[in-house]
């Protein structure tokens, strides 16, 4: 669309009817002076249209190998900032410019919490037609900024313990020539696990052979919120024994801590060895093991 530009001065300005069913609006702006000179810039989803968001590829850029944190879900604490990386490939013929990634709980179009790194992201050249990209996160889940947290700075937060669980990436690249680019919203998934304790203790310690033994156990959950870590009820944890003298623990059961992450199970003491409590963890917190707790049988 062509548009009249009035101009005043050194400046001008143009107004432009955002179409209905538009999700961006890309601009391009030409300018010609008296001595025949041109300049032409093009601003690709110079702002967002009224009409759904959706991804977006121009000619032949691409984009895979998207890996957050590794491929290891993102486990956090109570407090303290937590840095994790994010990388991607980027390819195209004409090469890569650049290239952008950012993370976010929620829609899309209505996300809960949104986390962007607080430096450009580097995209180093592989090949004629490929870049590595890397961009750092850091986040700090106690540390309020309200919905949106931004990363990279030290007062940024996740908000409230719901936004554990599945996130989502969206990753845009273009390239050297400004001919084709890929914005891409969903492009891969990764997790925010909250971290997890557990304990282990056996008591009577020694106890002689075929006697009972009490071995207790506390699962507990870093809470975002509130307390740093508060029981983690109705879990199902697993009870195993390692013999003195192997190397491999043997599950003896399963069982479900009480109201308070607590749990206590009586078995009889086979032999000198190791108990521990094995948690598998859930879509939300993370697994953890407890240290094996030594009896001694006589």
């Amino acid at each position: 669309v062509a548009l009249p530009v009035p101009a005043s001065g050194d400046r001008a300005s143009a107004e432009l009817a955002t179409p209905s069913t538009a999700a961006f609006v890309s601009l391009r702006a030409t300018a010609v002076d008296d001595f025949g000179g041109s300049l032409r810039r093009t601003v690709i989803r110079a702002f967002a249209g009224p009409a759904s968001q959706y991804d977006e590829t121009v000619d032949a850029t691409k984009i895979s190998n998207v890996v957050i944190n590794g491929g290891s879900p993102v486990v956090l604490t109570p407090s303290g900032a937590r840095e994790f990386t994010a990388t991607f490939t980027a390819t195209d013929p004409a090469g890569i410019a650049g290239g952008d990634i950012y993370l976010y709980h929620g829609s899309y179009s209505s996300p809960n919490t949104v986390l962007v790194s607080g430096q450009a992201t580097a995209c180093t050249t592989v090949t004629a037609t490929t870049s590595t990209c890397r961009a750092t996160f850091q986040v700090d889940p106690r540390l309020s900024l309200g919905k949106t947290a931004l990363a990279f700075d030290p007062r940024s937060r996740l908000g409230t313990t719901a936004q554990a669980g599945v996130w989502q990436v969206a990753v845009r690249a273009h390239s050297q020539d400004n001919r084709s680019f890929t914005d891409r919203h969903a492009v891969a998934r990764f997790s925010v696990l909250r971290h997890t304790k557990l304990t282990a203790s056996a008591t009577p310690n020694p106890v002689r052979k075929g006697n009972t033994i009490a071995v207790k156990g506390t699962l507990t959950q870093a809470n975002w919120e509130r307390t740093p870590y508060s029981g983690y009820p109705g879990q199902v944890v697993t009870l195993q024994f390692r013999k003195a003298g192997t190397s491999t623990y043997a599950t003896v059961k399963n069982v479900t801590v009480d109201q308070f992450g607590e749990v206590t199970v009586k078995v009889t003491a086979p032999a000198s060895g190791y108990w521990r409590y094995v948690f598998a963890g859930t879509s939300t917190t993370a697994p953890v093991t407890s240290s094996g707790a030594y009896v001694s049988v006589t």
